[in-house]
């Protein structure tokens, strides 16, 4: 069978572009899917989210504007200068690229019809050249699908290689978009989700299942190096209230303020990622050495918390501190600054045997059998309590000791790998005047400010997140909490995210000046949640024709890096702490 043109992908990418509508895209992905062939879907996922392996491998293409530009103006013969003025009259290298090559091909003749292994196998070379002389390579392997491709092709190329491709796909569309395509409905789509969430690669699952059929994919499982969705926790006010979810009682652990390691040991190699699945193992090579010295197992994956600690003190340094670790340079310097203490809650996986499907009473005992624990690596420190009262001393005792509350678990339930669910429930202090609690939100537009913030963006529209429609819903516009640092900041920030109409993912009543991929995570700080007819989080499901909005709310200073746009505060959390907050104003004998 030949190989399948580029071209289609490209016409499809043409398609999720112009919608503005989940449904569609995921039609238009669904078709995609069945225009190619089996042995090139793990390719066309990739391709689609702007990468040519999973996240996790954590090989980029660094491919930077300076090249394409350079390679632009050598396949045009005009100046790179000309180059540059179109960029900056455009915006868009990918838009540049196709007016050079539609400008080109009028004067020109033959061409070899670009293929998809053909783009994936260059994008590959590209991505494994490194060294002296690299961004000159790159340019020659880039230069030969520039010199084959027609317009359409060029702008994705360009777009594909700079990560800047805007089509709205998220993981759960794709996964929605394979049951489609291979089952004609969503029949298929939990066991599809499972796999996804023990292997982390939407690619092989995608190629398991167009090769060898769902039976396979059932098989997918846990390895050592592939890293596990995380488990994720909900959020409920008080301890009272989190025992209605457990009958039995719970096993409360400190909620550390430091950044989700998973470990994955396998010999004599310690690989480690972050609850975004990144490989993260640079950042901490003190980890490495205890992960080796600690975990007992010759294979294992466990999963912790990474707090940086005052080496003077013992005293917790918080969450924005250990983020100085997460610099390229540097390492030795910041490991000898902020020296992380590894406190572990859980084991996934243990010399053969995987561990998900048991209960976490089962799963801690094997943990505290694998792993020995010394100074620098701890459990997450706990009490098991049917008792309320107990449970918010223990919250108390957390706050003091310098961490963010409590996570309280189900001491009968599995690792529901990428859940969110009541099994597992954040507990934090409740705020005297404000919310019990800050919330995640992902900025998804931005209306340009006045007077003293003219030139920036006065405030930004946030967006809370969905599961079920894997959409995100506004519920604020930020305009406080910035300082004159992030006003200059975020226009650089979020300019990659950039789009030229409202995402397909994003439900909102508002037209923002600016609109955003959903990607950018931020933590906000609010009075009340009140109801709204503009915004439409939650909207209809408290009161006809309203939906749920944020009452004063500030940006706390927080760029939440470690979570992606699916972990920011959901539309359930948020009805849960609305209820909550309505209870509190009838107690207190006030009106929310």
């Amino acid at each position: 069978m030949q190989e399948t043109p580029f071209k289609v992908v490209v016409d499809h990418f043409i398609q999720m572009e112009d919608t503005t509508k989940r449904t569609e895209l995921t039609s238009i992905l669904a078709h995609l899917f069945n225009s190619v062939k089996p042995s090139e879907i793990d390719k066309v996922i990739y391709l689609t989210q702007g990468k040519i392996y999973p996240d996790y491998i954590g090989v980029e293409l660094g491919v930077a504007e300076k090249t394409i530009i350079r390679a632009l103006s050598k396949y045009s013969g005009l100046s790179e200068e000309k180059i540059e003025d179109e960029y900056k009259k455009l915006g868009d290298l990918g838009d540049v690229a196709k007016n050079v090559v539609q400008n080109k091909k009028q004067m020109t003749f033959f061409a070899q019809q670009l293929t998809i292994n053909r783009v994936y196998g260059v994008l590959e070379k590209i991505a494994k050249t490194s060294g002296k002389g690299s961004q000159d390579m790159k340019l020659a392997y880039f230069m030969s699908l520039l010199n084959d491709a027609e317009p359409d092709e060029a702008k994705y190329l360009v777009k594909i290689v700079l990560g800047t491709l805007r089509l709205g796909v998220a993981d759960y569309t794709v996964l929605d978009a394979l049951a489609l395509a291979y089952a004609g409905s969503k029949d298929w789509r939990e066991i599809l989700e499972k796999a996804y969430n023990l292997s982390g690669d939407l690619g092989l699952v995608a190629s398991t299942l167009a090769l060898k059929g769902i039976d396979e994919v059932k098989k997918i499982g846990i390895k050592v190096g592939r890293p596990i969705r995380p488990m994720l926790a909900e959020r409920v006010p008080t301890a009272k209230e989190a025992l209605e979810y457990m009958k039995n009682g719970c096993i409360a652990e400190y909620k550390y303020d430091g950044e989700r390691v998973q470990v994955h040991k396998s010999g004599n190699t310690v690989v480690l990622y972050s609850r975004r699945l990144e490989n993260i193992t640079m950042h901490y090579p003190d980890i490495i050495e205890l992960a080796l010295k600690n975990i007992k197992a010759n294979e294992a994956i466990v999963e912790g918390e990474a707090v940086a600690v005052d080496p003077d003190t013992g005293e917790f340094y918080p969450f924005q501190e250990l983020m100085h670790r997460r610099r390229k340079y540097g390492i030795e310097e910041a490991m000898k600054m902020y020296p992380v203490t590894l406190f572990l809650f859980d084991i996934m996986y243990a010399d053969g045997s995987q561990l998900v499907d048991l209960p976490l009473t089962e799963r801690r005992k094997i943990l505290w059998d694998t792993v020995k624990k010394d100074e620098r690596v701890q459990f997450a420190t706990h009490i098991e309590s049917t008792d309320p009262k107990e449970i918010e001393n223990f919250m108390d005792q957390a706050i003091t000791d310098g961490c963010e509350g409590l996570v309280l678990k189900d001491p009968a339930s599995i690792y529901r790998a990428g859940a969110r669910g009541f099994s597992w429930i954040k507990l934090k202090r409740d705020y005297q005047g404000e919310l019990a609690d800050t919330l995640d939100l992902v900025v998804v537009g931005a209306f340009y400010g006045r007077g003293r913030r003219a030139g920036t963006y006065g405030t930004l529209l946030a967006a809370v997140y969905d599961k079920d429609s894997d959409s995100f819903y506004t519920v604020t516009k930020i305009g406080a909490g910035f300082t004159d640092e992030d006003l200059k900041n975020f226009p650089k920030l979020l300019e990659p995210y950039k789009i030229p109409h409202r995402h397909a993912r994003v439900i909102s009543k508002m037209d923002a000046d600016v609109w955003f991929e959903p990607r950018i995570v931020i933590e906000v700080q609010a009075q009340e949640i009140t109801l709204s007819p503009i915004h439409t989080a939650a909207f209809g499901l408290i009161k006809e024709g309203a939906g749920l909005a944020l009452r004063f709310p500030r940006f706390t200073g927080k760029i939440r890096d470690d979570k992606g746009p699916e972990d920011a505060t959901t539309v359930t959390e948020l009805i849960e702490m609305y209820r909550n907050q309505k209870k509190k104003a009838l107690t207190n004998g006030t009106n929310p």
